[in-house]
């Protein structure tokens, strides 16, 4: 499945919102083809599904629905596939996939809810903008 990924790539500019958007499916594709291999690169079977994981990527695309500028949508095809291509060649420990994309921030969030009592409001806001 490396092999596949090293030849997508992203070319530089969409020529219009309707092609930044078939690159978007075909990435969502790719994306969703990847995902058993990296179950089993990770050993993710006791903790997830692979239907939990595209639900996961799924959302983290639709994060960025409200974008219509071709070139900020192919920026961001760009940073996906370069975290796509870390996850597949194995840049990444078990942990970092836990965490990120099993796990997720609202958890992690709840998790630390407990312990924000005696942080001032600068410190929460500061967390939970750049806390993973």
């Amino acid at each position: 499945m490396a092999n596949a990924l090293r030849n997508v790539k992203v070319p530089a500019n969409s020529i219009s919102l309707e092609e930044a958007r078939q690159r978007v499916f075909d990435f969502f594709r790719i994306a969703c083809r990847s995902l058993p291999s990296v179950m089993e690169t990770y050993n993710l079977y006791d903790v997830t599904t692979v239907s939990q994981l595209r639900s996961t990527v799924a959302s983290e695309i639709r994060k960025n629905s409200h974008v219509t500028n071709p070139k900020v949508i192919d920026m961001l095809l760009f940073k996906g596939t370069e975290e796509l291509r870390n996850v597949v060649e194995q840049s990444k420990q078990r942990h970092h996939i836990l965490g990120q994309y099993v796990v997720g921030r609202k958890e992690h969030a709840q998790e630390l809810g407990n312990k924000d009592q005696g942080i001032s409001t600068f410190l929460k806001n500061f967390y939970d903008t750049n806390y993973f």
